[in-house]
């Protein structure tokens, strides 16, 4: 049992989700979303409120952009990417409170969270394989 409780409460000071992301900048916290994804990528759509900075960027730009008291948390595309976590271990290294947004800019939009690109905010789509989307009421059921 100490096991399983040393390992969830780990992972949790290392990881959040978009749900709790979302949370956290609408309640006004001192939480700074960084896409690491490529240029191309974050044109074509990325979190509202993100700072983009591509993982192999964070070392140079990080010190001189983001406050070190705030708390980063990095994505990438999806949980099959792994720039999020080589984005977490640069800003680990420069001494950031740091977490990892598991599912990534995917679930972002699975979960019809804001998104924008240059031209503007992007449409919210709200995906029933990932949340909830009508109470059984709504759908007709007790």
């Amino acid at each position: 049992m100490p096991d399983a409780l040393a390992y969830f409460s780990a992972k949790l000071d290392h990881e959040s989700d978009p749900s709790d992301v979302y949370a956290a900048q609408r309640a006004g916290e001192d939480v700074v979303l960084v896409d690491v994804r490529s240029d191309d990528a974050w044109a074509q759509g990325h979190a509202r409120g993100a700072v983009h900075m591509p993982y192999r960027d964070i070392a140079t730009r990080a010190p001189r952009e983001i406050d070190r008291s705030a708390t980063v948390v990095v994505y990438c595309w999806s949980p099959g990417c792994n720039a999020g976590a080589k984005g977490a271990i640069e800003f680990a290294r420069l001494g950031y409170a740091v977490k990892e947004m598991i599912g990534g800019y995917e679930y972002w939009v699975r979960e019809g969270l804001p998104t924008e690109n240059a031209t503007g905010p992007l449409p919210r789509v709200f995906d029933p394989q990932v949340m909830v989307v009508a109470s059984r009421a709504d759908r007709g059921g007790p």
